[in-house]
């Protein structure tokens, strides 16, 4: 993986965030230009896991770049072909609703929208509490959408969260790879 830009965009599972970070930290060791998009709540709050603004430092300097982080800051993206690949993790249940339906409501969404526009493939590591619930139907149709691809997932906590899935971060850059190649990482659930 070398000379692309990736999009690296966060959303709301605030719990799993630090893993997404390590993430983060990972691939901006490849010769890439990683551009960082957050949605509106995770920008704009103050978790017992991250205060907003300690993150954006931190995503700033891992990345060298300023977030995007709202809608209309989002919608270049597909206009000016910005991307080669993009990158969404954690992946809320709530996010991947949204696209699954084609809605367009905050920066991570329009990024989306705006990237698949240019055919290029979107990476979804997903981290929600009602995956294997209201969500699942999402996920399902996700799976069967062209340009979209998975970070192998599983079970988090099966006895206390049954529903619950979780990506594993630390295959993001092997996905990455094989998506640019238009391929899915086997197997996907782990």
């Amino acid at each position: 993986m070398q000379n692309i830009t990736l999009g690296y965009a966060m959303t709301g599972s605030f719990c799993t965030i630090k893993e997404s970070l390590n993430a983060l930290k990972v691939l901006s060791q490849y010769d890439i230009k990683i551009l960082p998009i957050m949605s509106e709540t995770v920008y704009n709050t103050d978790t017992r896991f991250a205060k907003a603004q300690d993150l954006i430092k931190e995503v700033e300097e891992i990345c060298k770049a300023k977030i995007i982080n709202s809608i209309v800051s989002a919608e270049p993206i597909g206009p000016k072909n910005l991307l080669d690949i993009l990158v969404v993790a954690p992946a809320t249940g709530n996010t991947l609703a949204k696209n699954a339906l084609g809605i367009t409501d905050s920066a991570v969404t329009m990024a989306i929208k705006a990237h698949l526009r240019n055919n290029k493939p979107v990476v979804f590591g997903i981290a929600t509490n009602d995956a294997l619930g209201a969500s699942a139907k999402n996920i399902g149709l996700l799976h069967n959408t062209k340009n979209i691809f998975f970070v192998p997932y599983k079970q988090d906590d099966p006895h206390s969260k049954n529903n619950s899935l979780i990506c594993d971060f630390s295959l993001i850059p092997q996905t990455v790879e094989l998506a640019l190649q238009g391929k899915q990482i086997q197997p996907i659930i782990i």
